[in-house]
């Protein structure tokens, strides 16, 4: 991986040379100077890193118990905040350096033995439930008492902790190992229920500071700085980018990059919105992220798109298409954001474009292929199944009998678990049918609890987004077809029944969708319900 100090100088470097090209097609423009000094100004910001690679021994794991009992031995006693915070900042310090598994002892024991006492609680609970002759003020005393008493222990070491500078970055990153903690340690291990606890009475109180009124909508544009692009580089997970070519792409012209960032994080995106604009809602990803060329870092208009030369298409923006939207801290997972930075963005590009009526996504289908291989694996020949006519297999393996004679059943099952097919014509026409519908019955019939099983679809859903239309061959690369064959659905946001289709969704568990979506959901349905039931 390359140093990420140095990749910034990169960026640093091509946008310099960048602004050197246009001064030298316009010496005219006049803005030399002030590039220049933006350039200055932002390479001054990029050397603020700190090495805290891992160097821990089960010493420094000890040490550390031991700093933290000295902490916590001060939430009852008359300490100066000055005594507590220099200890809180020393454990920070220690802590960054812990190994996982350090780490992960760590935090058995600051949600084990800095919880709630329990007999305190009990006896608290005891006198309210036996106070029945208290008065109303006598009532709420002890409910204070009880409140107080049931709060952890480590919640004054958080709110401690939430003061300091960069302190609210550390809890985040401090959930994070929590949540990495759980999902390693066993069912029956007697540390989950207090670590299951601790995880979320720290959730909630990052939900109180990371509420929507406490972030600030950012736009981010190739003249932001180098950390903040560099970073909108790095947390990219639907679409990744290869190059700073490729990045500049995705916050120039026709393009819009928001972030929702907080005070007490600053420069750290918390969330990143990539949005298109477009005179119609696109089809395929195509349109939307065209790969730039890895064999050079160009720099010219064509694949530059320096600000002075090239602008929005105005005339023909009537569309905003949500084509990747990152949550880049895993330690916010379950707070949710997403969802108020769509909105808030929807707002400012009706602002921006009054005459702007379509709000769409163009989204991933993360789990399809996975779902689908794990439906097919188990299926023998000769067995009547819900996923494919009769006719889809024996048109199928005829094809496949071509180059594997004798064996054709095995070769059908094999066409799914590589991405050969795409390759061949005849193979693209014959699977169509097939996955398109079986797409539809995966995003709109399978659900978890009554939502949709799929994660993407569960997110816009609850937004008020429609299930609008599925697209074949949208993202043809290795990455679409290993996900979804190649298909990606729009969720259309119309922003006049966005709060029905939320409540619909939220309330009764009913999707809405077009009339496309349903009818391949019901051509799913109707071959699930001709196919009889396997006794079990």
């Amino acid at each position: 991986m390359e140093n990420m100090s140095s990749r910034r100088s990169m960026i640093d470097l091509e946008r310099t040379l960048s602004r050197i090209t246009t001064i030298a097609e316009d010496p005219e423009d006049g803005s030399e100077e002030k590039e220049n000094d933006n350039v200055v100004e932002e390479s001054s910001e990029i050397e603020e890193e700190i090495n805290d690679e891992p160097s821990s021994t089960a010493e420094d794991e000890e040490r550390i118990k031991e700093l933290l009992q000295k902490v916590m031995s001060f939430k009852r006693s008359n300490v100066s905040n000055w005594v507590i915070e220099e200890k809180i900042k020393e454990l920070e310090k220690k802590y960054k350096k812990l190994f996982p598994n350090h780490k992960s002892s760590f935090l058995r024991v600051l949600a084990h033995d800095y919880a709630v006492n329990h007999d305190e609680a009990r006896e608290a609970a005891k006198l309210l439930v036996n106070g029945k002759d208290l008065d109303e003020k006598q009532v709420l005393q002890y409910e204070d008492n009880l409140k107080n008493i049931i709060t952890p222990n480590y919640n004054w070491f958080f709110h401690h902790v939430g003061r300091l500078d960069k302190g609210v970055k550390f809890l985040v990153d401090l959930r994070t190992d929590v949540l990495d903690t759980l999902s390693t340690i066993d069912v029956n291990d007697l540390a989950k229920p207090y670590l299951t606890q601790l995880n979320s009475n720290l959730r909630d109180l990052l939900a109180l500071w990371f509420s929507v009124g406490f972030l600030s909508l950012e736009r981010v544009t190739w003249a932001s700085s180098c950390d903040m692009l560099q970073k909108i580089s790095d947390y990219e997970a639907v679409h990744p980018m290869r190059n700073w070519t490729e990045l500049k792409r995705r916050v120039g012209p026709n393009r819009r990059c928001f972030v929702y960032t907080h005070g007490s994080m600053p420069g750290e995106p918390i969330v990143v919105l990539h949005t298109a604009l477009t005179d119609e809602i696109p089809s395929t990803l195509r349109t939307v992220v065209t790969p730039a060329s890895t064999s050079r870092m160009s720099v010219d208009a064509s694949a530059g798109m320096g600000a002075h030369h090239q602008a929005d298409n105005l005339v023909h923006t009537k569309a905003a298409i949500f084509y990747s939207i990152t949550s880049t801290q895993k330690g916010l997972q379950g707070i949710e954001l997403g969802t108020y930075l769509i909105k808030r963005v929807v707002s400012e590009l009706q602002s921006e474009f009054p005459h702007m009526k379509k709000f769409s996504s163009l989204s991933p289908i993360p789990k399809f292929r996975q779902w689908l291989l794990d439906k097919i694996k188990n299926l023998s020949e000769g067995d009547e199944t819900d996923l494919f006519t009769v006719d889809e297999i024996n048109l199928l393996r005829k094809e496949m009998e071509k180059s594997h004679p004798g064996d054709s059943w095995n070769a059908f099952k094999e066409i799914f678990n590589n991405n050969s097919w795409a390759l061949d014509a005849l193979l693209l026409m014959l699977l169509e049918t097939p996955l398109m519908r079986l797409c539809a019955r995966y995003l709109y019939l399978e659900k978890k609890r009554g939502a949709a099983l799929d994660p993407v679809a569960n997110f816009h859903l609850r937004n008020g987004a429609m299930m609008w239309r599925l697209n074949w061959k949208a993202d043809m690369t290795s990455r679409g077809l290993d996900s979804s064959f190649g298909i990606m659905v729009n969720y259309r946001y119309f922003l006049d029944n966005a709060e029905k289709h939320s409540r619909m969704y939220l309330e009764d568990r009913e999707i809405a969708c077009s009339d496309q979506v349903r009818h391949l959901a019901k051509l799913a349905s109707d071959l699930t319900a001709k196919t009889p039931k396997q006794e079990t």
